[in-house]
């Protein structure tokens, strides 16, 4: 195989306290938890638009999680005030728009005094001595680099520390093999039967064996005749080069046969409205942190004295193979440790969101937005602490941390039992 050699010099565009790579839920929570504080906070997005898969991905409903607390039950609160629960620990489900949560995070940056500096897509981590220095970032204008004194990797894909050699692993652990894609798409109710257009090589579903998950997925809570459709699903590793290539043209046929299966069968009056500007990705790597949360965890119900976040949703892995299984087992509710965030070779380094030290079936329980919020909201703290304690990440009192976040408003469910 032929490789290049690649130099160049790059300016530094600005410097912060703390930067965050990657706008998702997760990184959104971090820049805002960093400067609440006190941190000047740069927020790195590779595309237009904060929310990750919230919004790129147009899955715009939350995942019940027990435990809305936070910077999620802040947003919650100021969006989605209906769903608000009087107490944390309950379970909501709210379908949301995806272009309101845009604006919103847009909105909420520039109230908390984050810089987000959009279409900035990280190329390399630029480290020593244990420590990153910068990061440098493609953009409009070329590559620039950010420096901080701290940095959270929030890409989803752990791409920062994968550049800067953390250790990881992706997908499950005989094969390597990830959950499927999907490509989230909107409906509308027209009021009237519309007319069906199938593009040539599009796939005709006749029965729901035959639909790509072999069940039929969507929500419509709003009464406002939005059908949000979650009924594709594309074999492939979503951090792999030629496997996106491929995923995101199948996953488009199937959203036109999926359409003309549902105007067939009881959603004749809807037309396709929205497809998402990319196929969604579950699962592609998990670094190699100080603790990696494990399957015995999620279903022992187990609990840790550096608790971050806490989430009862299921066990939730679609079909690595892309057959149309999901394994789904219920869980009662279990604790995310903060050394999940942490790699063990770079001192001023957390990752945060669904790419954390998890094993395969323990990533697929606690990869849901409102989890990697909570993470997010830790991660940005704990980078906090970690300037002001003049110390690595991996030394951050769990104390201050924890009466941090509850400065932040974050409530923890605290069982009967000893934490570990």
């Amino acid at each position: 195989m032929t490789t290049y050699g690649f130099q160049r010099e790059i300016k530094v565009q600005a410097a912060a306290d703390v930067v965050v790579i990657g706008g998702g839920p997760a990184g959104t929570a971090a820049a805002v938890s960093a400067a609440r504080s006190g941190k000047k906070v740069i927020l790195l997005e590779k595309s237009a638009q904060l929310g990750g898969m919230g919004t790129l991905g147009n899955v715009s409903v939350f995942m019940p999680i027990g435990n809305v607390t936070g910077f999620y039950r802040e947003l919650i609160a100021e969006v989605l005030a209906d769903s608000l629960p009087s107490e944390h620990d309950k379970s909501i489900a709210p379908q949301y728009s995806p272009f309101v949560l845009r604006h919103y995070l847009n909105e909420k940056m520039r109230r908390e005094g984050v810089a987000v500096y959009y279409h900035a897509e990280f190329v390399g981590s630029i480290a020593a001595d244990g420590q990153m220095k910068a990061v440098a970032v493609s953009t409009r204008e070329g590559l620039l680099t950010f420096e901080a004194k701290q940095f959270i990797d929030c890409t989803g894909d752990a791409r920062v520390a994968i550049d800067a050699g953390v250790p990881y692993a992706s997908g499950r652990p005989e094969d390597g093999l990830t959950q499927p894609m999907t490509l989230m798409f909107m409906m509308q109710n027209t009021g009237k039967p519309v007319r069906r257009s199938l593009p040539e090589g599009c796939p005709v579903y006749e029965t729901v064996a035959d639909l790509p998950q072999g069940r039929r997925l969507y929500w419509e809570q709003n009464d406002d005749g939005t059908l949000l459709v979650n009924m594709t699903r594309v074999k492939g590793n979503g951090a792999k080069v030629e496997e996106v290539n491929r995923v995101e043209t199948e996953a488009l046929r199937q959203v036109f046969g999926v359409v003309d299966y549902l105007q067939r069968n009881g959603f004749e009056n809807y037309i396709l409205s929205h497809v998402a500007p990319q196929t969604g990705v579950r699962e592609t790597n998990q670094i190699e942190g100080l603790y990696t949360l494990t399957e015995q965890d999620i279903v022992e119900g187990r609990r840790f004295a550096d608790v971050v976040a806490q989430t009862n949703y299921e066990i939730d892995i679609h079909s690595p193979d892309g057959q149309k299984t999901t394994d789904e087992r219920k869980v009662d509710g279990y604790d995310i440790p903060y050394r999940c965030m942490i790699p063990e070779s770079l001192g001023n380094l957390l990752v945060a969101g669904r790419a954390i030290s998890a094993t395969h079936v323990a990533m697929s329980s606690m990869r849901v937005q409102a989890t990697c919020y909570a993470l997010g909201q830790a991660a940005g703290a704990a980078a906090a602490i970690a300037i002001d304690e003049g110390c690595a990440c991996k030394d951050v009192p769990i104390a201050k941390l924890h009466d941090s976040l509850a400065a932040q408003n974050v409530k923890f469910f605290k069982p009967a039992g000893a934490a570990v």
